[in-house]
């Protein structure tokens, strides 16, 4: 199985405020879509209540939450991490989207990182993406692109993969 954290973050490692994302880059969602269609996509539950429609289309959404007996229409509810994980197959692809203690928790298993890198701080912000350890991680790629009209500032896609 390969396991990718995928997120977007800022300067400071920012990646939301209120439940909802810091910046909107539509070639960030754009990218998202395209990486996670056809695979697996692991997440909390709060994650999965910010999803405008719920469960992503194309794609086995997976949720963790410790409330027993919770169903969410289109996703599998799992109590933890290791057994969301123990439930997929040797050769499938788990992305983990979120949220912040998840990152935390699944970041020492990680395979991949696949990171839209904000050049900019939010204003505001009340969760963050783990520190990357440049002893654990080295850049695979990066793809840096200019603001523009339809995005507020410059980013940059930026894959890790581990040492």
């Amino acid at each position: 199985m390969t396991l990718t954290l995928i997120a977007a973050i800022d300067r400071r490692r920012a990646i939301g405020y209120q439940n909802k994302l810091l910046f909107w880059l539509p070639n960030d969602l754009k990218r998202f879509k395209s990486l996670t269609t056809g695979h697996t996509i692991l997440m909390g539950r709060k994650t999965f209540e910010s999803l405008p429609k719920g469960a992503l289309p194309n794609r086995r959404n997976i949720v963790l939450s410790s409330q027993a007996g919770l169903q969410l229409p289109g996703a599998e509810v799992f109590p933890t991490l290791d057994e969301a994980l123990a439930s997929c197959r040797p050769d499938e692809h788990v992305y983990i989207i979120g949220g912040a203690s998840l990152y935390h928790q699944a970041l020492p298993l990680a395979d991949e990182l696949c990171l839209t890198e904000i050049d900019a701080e939010a204003p505001r912000a009340d969760v963050w993406f783990p520190p990357i350890d440049p002893a654990t991680w080295q850049e695979k790629s990066r793809d840096a692109r200019p603001a523009d009209e339809k995005h507020p500032c410059p980013y940059a896609f930026v894959d890790y993969v581990r040492r």
